[in-house]
């Protein structure tokens, strides 16, 4: 019996894709089953903050990924925004957890509203319907009192908001470092084993 979890990962539009990406990594790495899904917008940002081509079709970067991360034991699917055979639509076949990396105000609002009009959305209802871990990660500031509300919402229906704040105490050196700050605590809330970085009070 596969005993891996199975963890489904959205890019939406919003800056902070580096974020996104390492973490799939990340999940790879520790031998999980990632269902990858992408906004079309996120692909922009792809191309803005990390100079990546992301592909448009499902398939096309299911095989991109899958190169670039080769060695890497775990699996990943990918499935468009319209995919609506996609086990993550569907409560009868949830993933162990679903995150959100980065989440824009806007797929957050339709979250929180309990809008399911393209996979992401409808993925993540069925992580909160069938109370599974959904982590967001929304990345704006300042943000304004109709983001707090629909965060107060989100958190009161049974979701993590995990802005990706990075804390300074392990005297980050590089921007990947501070990226690693925020994914390793997303892993922790999935439960997911990870070394990228020194525990609060760890010898050096």
């Amino acid at each position: 019996m596969n005993t891996a979890k199975t963890v489904c990962l959205a890019f939406t539009g919003a800056s902070g894709l580096p974020y996104g990406v390492r973490l799939l990594e990340c999940l790879l790495a520790a031998g999980c089953r990632v269902q990858l899904l992408y906004s079309s917008v996120a692909q922009v940002v792809a191309r803005q903050e990390m100079d990546l081509e992301l592909p448009g079709r499902p398939k096309e970067a299911e095989a991109f990924f899958r190169q670039r991360f080769a060695a890497l034991p775990g699996t990943l699917e990918v499935y468009g925004r319209e995919e609506w055979f996609a086990p993550v639509a569907s409560g009868s076949n949830p993933p162990d957890a679903m995150v959100v990396c980065p989440c824009t105000m806007g797929t957050l609002a339709s979250i929180a509203a309990g809008l399911a009009d393209n996979l992401i959305e409808r993925a993540a209802d069925v992580a909160l319907k069938e109370r599974r871990p959904l982590i967001l990660v929304p990345r704006e500031t300042p943000f304004s009192t109709l983001h707090l509300e629909n965060m107060l919402r989100l958190s009161r229906a049974g979701a993590v908001i995990l802005p990706p704040n990075p804390g300074f105490y392990h005297h980050p050196q590089t921007v990947q470092d501070v990226v690693d700050f925020v994914v390793a605590r997303i892993l922790d809330h999935l439960a997911v084993p990870h070394t990228l970085m020194r525990r609060w009070g760890e010898e050096a």
